[in-house]
């Protein structure tokens, strides 16, 4: 079968890779030059398999109208003249319901579980260079009231396979000395020894390279997509700059962009650009001012990841920003916030970014068939958490794609 797949992101490149190792013949295209430009490009960092708990939860709703009022909140909101916008916010309301987020939490575990196994099997076999780590994961908290309420989540998610420890501030201390900064504020953490972490764009490139030196795949880079070409219930040609690309399937793996291209086949899909920043900063390699183990401070919702040489420190949801120009007072903000928590932390040669995460109100990603076309498929909405989420996603897409057993229940992402 020949697949076209469209976008070149972590997911799109996974897609594509898993595809071809099933013997499709695969033809890649992206309108970047080089893959993982965009939202691959400086994000958090975390493989953050155990914990995928979604934005949608009971305790967001009620935090919103502060978060609204404050200058250093972790959200911001800009309301638009954009229906779409206004039913993806009132569908993410409805997601925050306590019963949905449990759902959403038991489904995400068990695509993020198959994703762990999928990565581990394909660095068993590939070589990638990504700074890959295995160095566990502290969620940090500053109020004992919601550490207190993390502990529910904590025997939520080990009844579906999690393991997690619920730690003080003086076990937290020990385990990650960095985090004295913060002083009497750390009320204590939750610890997941097993999390991951590693550079996505360096992933993904690793993982392009590997793609480019396969007989049956065709890399079409710098060649924008305009739309597909329907005929009856079959997608026949994907229209790209540098002409036609007939295929058997189409995957879009196209993020933010996938709605422009499933408008006018007449499928619209609840898909909602989340814009959040990041700071890259070079470490010295005996750098202790900065944190061994992956850590999220999470009343402020900040990560924090050591990925190669470099701490990569991402933050912030910006609901309505529109594109992705960094906003210098976000990033003034970001810095202020870092130096509170790691005060010997050098971030003069700290490299800022910004970025737009495609994401659905419920943060489970889509991932099947579109009703648009009989061979159009779909892998999309993975959010912030498209690293952790893309292997899993491929794996279950290249599973219903080629007629094989599936790895898991798809229902939960059908689109």
């Amino acid at each position: 079968m020949r697949v076209c797949v469209i976008g070149a992101g972590v997911v799109g490149v996974t897609s594509a890779y898993f595809l071809a190792r099933q013997g499709h013949d695969v033809v890649l295209v992206d309108s970047q030059p080089r893959p993982a430009e965009v939202s691959s490009y400086a994000n958090g960092g975390q493989l953050s398999y155990s914990y995928v708990a979604p934005l949608a939860g009971p305790g967001v709703l009620p935090s919103v109208p502060g978060w609204l009022l404050r200058s250093d909140s972790p959200l911001r909101f800009r309301p638009r003249l954009d229906p779409h916008q206004w039913r993806w916010c009132l569908q993410f309301a409805l997601a925050c319901r306590a019963s949905v987020a449990r759902a959403s939490t038991a489904e995400l575990l068990t695509l993020s579980y198959l994703s762990r196994d999928v990565m581990h099997a394909l660095l068993a076999q590939e070589n990638l260079d990504f700074g890959h780590l295995k160095n566990g994961k502290l969620i940090a908290y500053r109020s004992a009231e919601l550490l207190d309420k993390a502990r529910a989540l904590v025997a939520y998610q080990a009844a579906h396979g999690a393991d997690q420890q619920v730690l003080d501030a003086a076990q937290t201390l020990a385990l990650e000395p960095a985090l004295a900064g913060m002083g009497a504020s750390l009320a204590g953490a939750i610890y997941t020894p097993s999390e991951e972490a590693g550079d996505c764009r360096q992933f993904t490139e690793a993982l392009f390279d590997r793609l480019q030196g396969m007989a049956n795949v065709q890399c079409a880079m710098s060649n924008p997509v305009s739309g597909l070409q329907r005929e009856g219930r079959r997608v026949v040609a994907v229209q790209s700059r540098d002409g036609d690309i007939g295929a058997d399937a189409v995957v879009l793996a196209t993020g933010i962009g996938t709605r422009a291209l499933l408008s006018p086949l007449g499928h619209d899909v609840p898909l909602y650009p989340l814009k959040g920043y990041s700071l890259t900063v070079p470490l010295a390699d005996d750098d202790r001012m900065a944190p061994a183990i992956s850590v999220t401070d999470y009343e402020r919702r900040i990560v924090y990841a050591r990925v190669g040489g470099v701490l990569r420190i991402a933050a912030m949801v910006d609901i309505g920003g529109g594109d992705a120009q960094i906003d210098p007072e976000r990033i003034a903000l970001l810095k202020r916030q870092v130096h509170e928590a790691f005060p010997g932390l050098d971030l003069r040669q700290a490299i800022p970014w910004a970025g737009l995460r495609p994401a659905t109100p419920k943060g489970k990603p889509l991932i099947g068939r579109s009703p648009a076309a009989d061979n159009l498929w779909l892998n999309i909405g993975q959010g912030a958490l498209g690293f952790t989420l893309a292997c899993g996603s491929a794996a279950l897409l290249s599973a219903q794609m080629g007629g094989l057993e599936l790895p898991l229940d798809p229902a939960p992402f059908q689109p």
